[in-house]
């Protein structure tokens, strides 16, 4: 069974407080987008082995057993008779970029065993299956536009439409650490409320609504703010820094015509 783990981009951030478990707690809103992995999985008649894993498309630097769409596999493996399984990950989504690809990825891992094998497990389990694996990675389970509130894995559906708007994407050749981004932070609520910034027009989002890792993320690496200048100078309606970076989109009422080079651009319509 082949699938198609999407990114997805955050429309506003805010770091609203560090917890007692070293986490903090954010308001944003998970908004899915097209640019998409390829996840393939099949059952392994041929072997003993829990999985047979590989990998095409960027490179995933890491052991197979410590990449997430293994780590789904192998925690429903706990509850659940799952036959062995060949995984092949064409990996499009880019790593370090705030867009949730691994999450993605682990999600759909999750769905699709389900559907595969008829495992039979409930939407709310598997959010909560989702949840162990990573902060993110429930939104993936629905993939719709959601607020999102604790360490990002309390969510609430919200209708937010952009049919019909360019997205700009990009992503420099740099690579920003969360870590390192959170240390940045000095946490705290915004003097806006983001669901009422998010129900204004688009063109009246620019000033109101913004991403808190920008502040610490831009000195450091000046070159995803020139990016984030260039787009509003291209005549971007909206354009932000997305999670704790490096990836900056754009939202056009017009196609933008840019030529960027050394970086990766993924440009698609709403």
């Amino acid at each position: 069974m082949i699938c198609f783990p999407n990114a997805k981009v955050n429309i506003g951030l805010y770091v609203t407080e560090k917890r007692d478990d070293g986490y903090h707690n954010i308001e944003t809103l998970f908004f899915p987008i097209q640019l998409k992995d390829v996840l393939e999985i099949i059952e392994n008649e041929d072997s003993q082995d829990d999985f047979v894993w590989s990998n095409s498309g960027i490179l995933v630097d890491a052991k197979p057993e410590d990449n997430l769409c293994v780590k789904a596999l192998m925690l429903l493996k706990q509850d659940y008779n799952i036959p062995p399984v060949k995984m092949h990950l064409h990996k499009v989504i880019p790593f370090g970029a705030g867009l949730g690809g691994g999450s993605a990825d682990a999600a759909f891992t999750l769905t699709t065993l389900n559907e595969m094998f008829g495992l039979g497990i409930s939407l709310d389990k598997l959010h909560q299956y989702a949840a162990s694996l990573g902060a993110d990675c429930a939104f993936f389970i629905d993939n719709r536009p959601c607020m999102a509130s604790g360490i990002g894995d309390v969510l609430t559906p919200f209708d937010m439409d952009l049919k019909g708007y360019h997205l700009l994407l990009v992503k420099p050749n740099v690579h920003v650490s969360t870590p390192e981004a959170y240390g940045g932070i000095t946490p705290g609520y915004p003097e806006v409320d983001l669901k009422d910034q998010l129900n204004l027009p688009v063109d009246q989002w620019k000033g109101g609504i913004g991403n808190d890792f920008e502040s610490s993320v831009f000195p450091k690496y000046p070159s995803i703010g020139e990016l984030k200048a260039m787009m509003y100078a291209e005549g971007a309606m909206y354009a932000s820094m997305t999670g704790s970076g490096a990836a900056v989109f754009g939202l056009f009422a017009e196609k933008p015509q840019v030529n960027l080079k050394h970086c990766f651009v993924w440009t698609e319509v709403l």
